[in-house]
């Protein structure tokens, strides 16, 4: 009877919160001896890596972090900032990597905003972190990775320094797997970027998702491209020790670099974003010869344009497309090959693969919804809603903004922003962006953040930007502008102020000095602007 199937509680023999750190504590006792890192002369076992987790975790704690408080890190792709993604959870922190190509401006804003606690940061960027700091009026601890690659410390404290406390006992695991483990920040859609909170729970069940649907087998050897600040590697990281993956660090994602990578550790799965796969297609380093076996590829940040699928295709890359968000820890949608696809030329079978696909293991049925009616959309790849997602990799919420948190879960579901079809084989595909979102390179641009500066300028009356596209990175800034009466600023005076300002991802590419288009109560109409460029 129910109450006897109810009367089964749970118990600590039945019941262990989920987290990536028992893959971490599997991973060294299963793959000990085996290969886990590996940059440039560098080489570590699994082993190796736990145990210098583990007492990375010892010396964080030995500093005062603990439950809830945060540890950012501005790095790059370097084995570190690969080990913070489980020390800093051991210690029941919350992981904060920071995107090394922001401006101080909006990097001092996310120290302050997520209440960071200690700050991990490569030598290359403690110029950009000291004046990122210069404004703030928080005590953070400051630890510094002096990477042979880089410039000298500063004398701060050191990561090898945390390397020196004794490892770390116990599993590690958290009291909650609701707990929060890591915070990534938006590009700031809306003006100030928001703090994404991740909990255990998904970053364990999307590592799982991750490996089951790659799929990625013991004996894999992952070349880490993706920035760990973008959606944490979109999980990589905490996937890489189910598995035992060899883990491939290069710093720069230089071509040289990836292609001397994948011929000496036997790379079988990369991740990056299609211009990064641009950039190595049409790169003089190519190999002459198809990659044998083929590589193993997901792509995602931009819709990958058909023609570059054709030419990594031809370089003998197995190019998935992935598509999520930061709100969703990274892709949670894949464009599986059918079947039928085979007998289709390579240009058809490209324009399939560009789609965004269907939902991955351990998400639920992704939606494409007539949010005014809230029903599904019709099957026939015509009529455009916006993409709805359900499941256990959705964010806990936007850190201390229970009002946009609410308002991203109105009616149970996430509202991604994005206006998509879907397709008779439930397949579905984006076809326009509900917000002015500019997606340059894999990263997301504000349109509300660079107008913001260009009206810094003191000849600029009005600033509208939108997205123009662009062969090499997909989409870049366009300005349009009206000037001040009088006013004798030039295109390049424009740009010039922009790039002295803004990241470079950020600043406009070009300016068109014109009326801007607005409607009876002054806003802007971008659709105008968007034609007026051919998109």
């Amino acid at each position: 009877m129910r109450e006897n199937f109810e009367a089964l509680g749970q118990c600590d023999a039945n019941y262990v919160p989920l987290s990536p750190i028992s893959f971490l504590n599997r991973a060294a006792d299963v793959f000990g001896p085996e290969t886990a890192v590996v940059y440039g002369d560098e080489r570590r076992t699994w082993g190796q890596t736990a145990d210098r987790i583990r007492r990375a975790a010892s010396g964080l704690k030995e500093m005062g972090v603990g439950l809830g408080d945060t540890v950012s890190v501005i790095a790059p792709n370097i084995p570190e900032l690969f080990e913070l993604h489980f020390a800093v959870p051991l210690t029941g922190g919350v992981l904060g990597a920071i995107n090394i190509r922001l401006e101080p401006e909006t990097v001092g804003y996310i120290l302050q905003h997520s209440d960071c606690r200690v700050v991990v940061v490569d030598t290359a960027f403690r110029e950009l972190l000291d004046q990122a700091m210069a404004e703030l009026d928080q005590d953070i601890t400051v630890v510094e990775i002096t990477d042979p690659e880089g410039p000298p410390g500063t004398g701060a404290p050191t990561y090898d320094d945390l390397l020196k406390a004794a490892p770390m006992q116990g599993d590690g695991l958290p009291a909650d797997e609701w707990q929060a483990i890591a915070i990534n920040y938006t590009s700031g859609t809306s003006g100030r970027p928001k703090g994404v909170v991740y909990h255990h729970r998904g970053a364990y069940l999307m590592a799982m998702g991750t490996a089951a649907a790659w799929p990625i087998s013991y004996g894999a050897s992952y070349l880490s491209i993706v920035p760990m600040f973008h959606c944490n590697g979109w999980c990589h990281p905490w996937a890489a020790p189910i598995n035992g993956t060899k883990m491939v660090f290069t710093r720069l994602p230089e071509p040289k670099r990836l292609f001397d990578a994948i011929a000496d550790e036997g790379v079988t799965h990369i991740g990056a974003a299609p211009v990064v796969l641009q950039m190595m297609a049409e790169s003089d380093e190519a190999p002459k010869a198809p990659f044998d076996p083929p590589i193993n590829v997901f792509t995602a940040g931009a819709p990958p344009p058909p023609a570059i699928l054709e030419k990594t295709a031809a370089m003998g890359m197995n190019v998935m497309h992935v598509y999520g968000l930061t709100e969703t820890y990274g892709h949670v949608t894949q464009c599986i090959p059918q079947s039928d696809w085979s007998g289709l030329d390579m240009q058809a079978r490209a324009e399939r693969s560009a789609r965004q696909g269907v939902a991955f293991p351990m998400m639920e049925p992704v939606e494409v919804v007539n949010r005014e009616a809230d029903t599904p959309v019709p099957r026939d790849a015509a009529t455009q809603g916006e993409i709805a997602l359900r499941g256990n990799t959705v964010m806990k919420g936007y850190y201390k903004n229970p009002e946009a948190t609410a308002e991203a879960f109105e009616g149970g579901k996430f509202w991604s922003g994005d206006a998509a079809v879907m397709y008779d084989d439930a397949y579905i595909q984006i076809r326009d962006r509900l917000k002015d979102v500019i997606i340059s390179g894999g990263e997301n641009v504000s349109s509300v953040e660079v107008e913001a500066m260009l009206y810094r300028h003191p000849d600029v009356q009005t600033a509208a930007v939108v997205a123009e596209p662009h062969e090499k990175w997909g989409e870049v800034p366009c300005a349009f502008i009206e000037l001040q009466p009088g006013a004798t600023a030039t295109e390049d005076d424009i740009l010039r102020f922009c790039k002295e300002h803004l990241a470079g991802f950020k600043a406009p590419k070009r300016v068109v000095f014109t009326e801007i288009p607005k409607t009876s109560t002054g806003k802007v109409q971008k659709f105008k602007l968007r034609d007026m460029i051919g998109t």
